[in-house]
């Protein structure tokens, strides 16, 4: 009987949402040789992330390589910063990637540690700044990434995209009537989808080319994800 493959393992009972910390023994979940299971087994030797955050991050970062390739990375609102790590694993062609939030955890490094052995090609090519995003000179050419960047921090990603003609993907999360902007759709959307609807239209009218999608909501329910590019 041929082995089932990773999706068959996974609707058979492996929960992607939970929050459970993936560790060594969780490994034999990832047995397969695509660079998602090799990747896997390498995070989960780190024994410091959830598994929710793992699935998370390859099925965003995947989905925005469809659309963005080379070019630096920003990896807003970092913390571990596997995305900025799946983002250099999918494209190669980019030189760096740059992890920006206010405090570095100590996951960082663990993860840092073992898929720098694995991929010896990616030393020296993530760094981690400790800032606020408003302080942080962007390189020329680069990709913001936001994956759950919370609330108004989102936004925030947005102003600088577009002020700065970079590309851009978010996944928003904590959709606020008070602090973020509806678009006054809320006569007929829920707010989240207001907000976000509302952050697309302003992507558009500023010159950006738009593409949204999910990422699979066994995941996360917040898995909208907001995809654009200067025209």
């Amino acid at each position: 009987m041929p082995r089932p493959d990773f999706r068959d393992r996974a609707a058979s009972g492996l929960d992607r949402h939970s929050r459970a910390r993936l560790t060594e023994r969780h490994a034999a979940l990832f047995v397969g040789e695509t660079l998602f299971e090799r990747l896997a087994r390498t995070v989960c030797s780190a024994e410091c992330l959830p598994r929710k955050e793992l699935f998370e991050a390859w099925e965003t970062c995947k989905r925005v390589r469809r659309r963005i390739r080379g070019g630096p990375v920003v990896d807003v609102a970092a913390g571990h910063g596997l995305v900025a790590f799946c983002m250099l694993l999918l494209d190669d062609t980019t030189p760096e990637a740059i992890c920006v939030d206010r405090r570095q955890p100590a996951s960082f490094l663990r993860l840092q540690t073992v898929l720098l052995a694995r991929w010896p090609r990616l030393k020296g090519r993530v760094r981690y700044v400790q800032s606020p995003l408003s302080d942080v000179p962007l390189p020329d050419g680069a990709a913001l990434i936001g994956v759950h960047a919370c609330g108004p921090l989102t936004d925030e990603v947005l102003d600088k995209a577009i002020a700065g003609r970079h590309r851009v993907a978010v996944l928003p999360c904590c959709h606020s009537d008070e602090k973020c902007d509806t678009g006054d759709l809320r006569g007929w959307l829920p707010t989240g989808l207001a907000v976000d609807a509302t952050r697309a239209a302003r992507l558009r009218a500023a010159g950006f080319a738009v593409h949204t999608t999910t990422i699979p909501d066994d995941i996360t329910p917040e898995n909208r994800l907001l995809i654009a590019v200067p025209r």
